[in-house]
């Protein structure tokens, strides 16, 4: 037996190594569902709700892009649906100041 065949069967010790080049993650378009979800508990807070809202709803355009991108979907319609409800509220409130303000000068 040659040297080097030698060496080969010294190395050689049965073990099979695969390695999983293939990713099926999204890790944007999870973490822009995550801070969507994140949004609808803290976004009663003005500047961190909003800061966290406008994160979830980039984050999760930009995992539209990549596969699979279900997480991200859903993570862009919670924040299109989170600034829906912080618009109504908002008007809402403006419509109540107004009224009350009239209210107060009759």
């Amino acid at each position: 037996m040659s040297e080097t065949q030698q060496n080969d069967s010294q190395n050689n010790n049965g073990q099979t190594i695969i390695i999983n080049q293939n990713s099926n993650s999204n890790g944007v378009g999870t973490a822009g569902f995550v801070l969507s979800i994140l949004t609808l508990i803290i976004g009663c807070i003005p500047i961190l709700g909003w800061f966290v809202w406008f994160l979830g709803l980039l984050l999760s355009f930009i995992g539209i892009f990549k596969k699979p991108r279900t997480l991200a979907m859903i993570g862009l319609f919670i924040s299109l649906i989170g600034i829906i409800l912080l618009l109504f509220v908002f008007a809402n409130l403006a419509l109540f100041g107004a009224s009350s303000a009239a209210l107060d000068g009759l």
